[in-house]
């Protein structure tokens, strides 16, 4: 196992960290930080979730920590996992494993205390580096300079390791989109290519969870037109998706006044077909209520993007400044450039707050019912339509224009 020393992170000596270690390391037992922390650090990018390896069992890990005082939940025993709360914040705990059998989708695992038999488990090279507290890295399969190159490459044979998860092959252009550089790592593409009906197995969940996270990479289009040309993008999303609308889109999104996330739901909405409901979409790769309702709003926000741009105060209410402004960054990437003037509009738009009430209504006469409702239908029309400013007596005076009492 090759070993490279490199200057510490400070996250490596935080208290929580320290306090964790010596109660995993008593006796000279090794833990080690693994996965996602260790390869982000040496990528210099922001480490957010700090996972650690150990030889111990995990009723071994549960027994230590009790002796140190720090809370332990057993979130995935079956798998050697428990999860230590120290400082308030999570830290998954994992043993050593080597698989003993799976199916495509989950593993039966046995414990062990060899470090390159873990690693041999593990899906990419980048994710099976181990550091130390004091900064040695433990690279059993090349990881380093896969991380360092951008090659995103599977350990040991590609089509090996996605036949034990199938959810591997949308991990590798989840990883592309985020880590990779060139040209994608031959035998990985081939196998992907060639396992992509697999996807089929999986739940939707999980499909969705990774997708989500490759469409909010920084530019996701190069790795959904790799997807698109071998088979892959139909089984993970739709057939009918336009990888050159989503290139539009991410090269658009800078011209918003305000800084911009990147969102996996417009770029969503910009890869789907006009023609995919949105309603039926989300409930196949089971979105979440909020996503279906977002994606639903910011179509339709697309599609009246240009027939708004004199008066868009009715698409500004009804969706808010957000979804107008990713449908009108949708609409210039279909070709609708006009679309774009939008942008400044929902930019710097502060949702005024309509000034007749129900209750105005009642004290000029009106009887609670349909007649009512229209009538306030029809003066919010009128103040929408006149830019949102007419005050509440200009909206009364307005009502005295129409027929009376709603007849």
């Amino acid at each position: 196992m090759d070993r490279v020393k490199r200057a510490p992170a400070a996250w490596m000596s935080e208290p929580a960290v320290t306090q964790l270690l010596a109660a995993l390391g008593e006796g000279g037992t090794p833990a080690r930080f693994v996965g996602g922390a260790v390869r982000d650090w040496l990528a210099g990018r922001p480490v957010q979730d700090i996972d650690i390896a150990t030889p111990l069992t995990p009723e071994a890990v549960l027994q230590r920590l009790k002796r140190a005082g720090i809370r332990a939940v057993p979130t995935g025993l079956a798998h050697g996992t428990v999860t230590a709360i120290a400082g308030g914040k999570p830290f998954e705990i994992t043993t050593l494993r080597r698989d003993l059998e799976t199916d495509g989708r989950h593993a039966t695992v046995a414990y062990t205390d060899d470090w390159q038999a873990d690693a041999s488990r593990r899906d990419f090279t980048m994710n099976a580096l181990y550091a130390d507290p004091d900064g040695t890295i433990f690279d059993p399969t090349g990881g380093l300079a896969d991380l360092e190159a951008g090659r995103v490459r599977f350990v040991g044979d590609a089509a090996t390791r996605i036949r034990e998860d199938y959810l591997r092959l949308l991990r590798f252009f989840r990883f592309f989109a985020h880590y990779g550089r060139g040209s994608p790592d031959a035998a990985a593409l081939a196998a992907a290519a060639d396992l992509a009906p697999h996807i089929a197995h999986l739940s939707a969940e999980r499909v969705w969870s990774e997708m989500k996270r490759l469409l909010a990479s920084p530019d996701p289009a190069p790795t959904v037109s790799l997807m698109q040309r071998h088979g892959v993008l139909g089984a993970a999303l739709a057939d009918n998706c336009h990888p050159e609308i989503l290139a539009e889109l991410v090269a658009l999104e800078p011209a918003y006044p305000l800084k911009l996330p990147h969102d996996a739901l417009r770029r969503l909405a910009s890869l789907l077909d006009p023609t995919v409901d949105s309603e039926t979409f989300g409930q196949r790769w089971r979105l979440s209520r909020d996503e279906i309702d977002r994606l639903a709003g910011i179509r339709h926000a697309a599609a009246h993007a240009v027939e708004s741009l004199e008066r868009p105060w009715h698409l500004l209410r009804r969706h808010g400044a957000e979804t107008v402004a990713d449908g009108a960054l949708v609409a210039a990437a279909r070709g609708f450039r006009t679309a774009l003037t939008l942008l400044p509009v929902a930019a710097f738009w502060s949702d005024p707050e309509f000034p007749v009430r129900g209750a105005d209504l009642l004290a000029l006469g009106y009887e609670p019912g349909p007649a009512l409702g229209k009538a306030l239908a029809e003066i919010e029309r009128w103040w929408e339509e006149g830019g949102c400013t007419a005050t509440r007596a200009q909206c009364l005076a307005y009502l005295e224009s129409l027929p009376p009492n709603g007849a």
